[in-house]
């Protein structure tokens, strides 16, 4: 039995190692995660095979919340069981969390220094956002269908500019794909990825449904409830991960004062010269409205929803994968994400940050390398701040 421990203990230990490495030197955001990933576990360590990653990352796409995040929460999953899911994204995800918490303590200190390097930091992140909005417009609304479901989509954020909206939104996209988007199903091989029962299945499912009903009619309770339900309601809702959870945090916080504009858009910038997921944005939140407690809620709160999600779905995954219905519905999602995304950089990222003709400039510089130069985040947001600290 002790021997047994000690192989369990080891094991974690080294799914947390491996995911810590992987947390440092991770740049790039979800996509490249993913090679990462690929590269580590399925060619260098062997976790697991071609087939068992490819299908973990077809099922994390489908769902809410972060999709790289939740493909190293399965991969931990398999390893190590529950425990092993959770100490893959305790890995992964504490370098960038330490770093944008520490970020958001030592703000106002450094905008002493002159707040030139914000207003770079905010070009940055307007760049950025629209670099996502045209590469996931090349890859989800090229059709006619799918780019009427992102016209249609951004036109309705920008009559109604809320939380709520978006909700109805994404729900009217998915059924606008289930009708007019043919989508043939994937050509999954059969077999399991992980044993997780169907009755843990259910009991994550009724926890992930409990908490998105209690958490808002707690919230009045205090800081800490409010920062659990809006972040919680964020990771619940987002389909697509990384820069389409921006709009949802943005009128969670902003509007109610928790945060400036200004600071919101500028730890969206420096986010992106973190290593890990993008998600980590919200420990730079958290922190900023509550400290060290806030920023360990607002972590727990917008990560937790996908990995219940993930769990409950796993055993499902068999039956519903191959169905074209389902590849409908998600193209729809995926075309109403752009449009959310594409009204997010107009109002609130674009008319907050580009309000002169050397912002314009640099704005457009700062897109150009990075859409078509290639050039990696974390040196644009380098740029940024040496440019804005320079010239504005």
């Amino acid at each position: 039995m002790g021997t047994y421990k000690n192989d369990g203990r080891s094991r974690l230990i080294d799914i947390f190692l491996v995911s810590l490495k992987l947390g440092c030197t991770s740049f790039g955001g979800p996509t490249a995660h993913i090679g990462y990933f690929h590269n580590e576990y399925v060619k260098k360590k062997k976790w697991l095979d071609e087939r068992e990653f490819s299908e973990l990352i077809a099922l994390c796409q489908l769902l809410p919340g972060p999709a790289s995040s939740q493909a190293g929460f399965g991969i931990g999953l398999k390893r190590g069981g529950v425990a092993g899911g959770i100490a893959s994204f305790a890995g992964f995800t504490f370098p960038s969390f330490a770093l944008m918490a520490l970020f958001a303590f030592y703000l106002s200190g450094l905008a002493s220094a002159g707040n030139g390097w914000l207003h770079g930091l905010k070009i940055v992140a307007a760049a950025v956002v629209l670099q996502a909005v045209y590469s996931l417009g090349k890859s989800f609304a090229t059709k006619r269908e799918t780019a009427t479901i992102a016209f249609l989509a951004a036109a309705g954020m920008f009559v109604f500019p809320n939380s709520l909206a978006q909700l109805a939104i994404m729900a009217a996209s998915g059924a606008a794909g289930y009708l007019f988007c043919n989508k043939t199903a994937g050509g999954l091989s059969a077999g399991s990825f992980t044993n997780v029962s169907k009755k843990f299945a259910v009991a994550c499912l009724a926890i992930f449904c409990l908490l998105f009903v209690l958490l808002p009619a707690i919230r009045s309770i205090g800081v800490e409830a409010e920062l659990a339900d809006s972040f919680y309601r964020s990771g619940a809702l987002v389909f697509g991960g990384g820069h389409v959870v921006l709009p949802l945090l943005e009128r969670e916080l902003v509007p109610t004062g928790f945060i400036s504009k200004e600071n919101f858009l500028a730890g969206y910038g420096l986010v992106q010269a973190m290593p890990g997921p993008l998600f980590t944005f919200s420990a730079y939140l958290g922190a900023a409205v509550h400290g060290w407690t806030g920023a360990i809620i607002a972590i727990a709160a917008i990560f937790l929803p996908g990995f219940l999600l993930l769990l409950a779905v796993l055993p499902f995954w068999e039956k519903i994968r191959t169905k074209p219905s389902i590849q409908s519905v998600v193209a729809g999602l995926n075309a109403g994400v752009v449009g959310l995304l594409a009204a997010a950089f107009y109002d609130p990222i674009f008319v907050s940050s580009i309000t002169s003709r050397t912002e314009a400039a640099l704005f457009a510089l700062f897109f150009g390398l990075l859409a078509f130069w290639k050039i990696p985040p974390w040196l644009l947001v380098v740029l940024g701040a040496g440019a804005g600290y320079s010239f504005l």
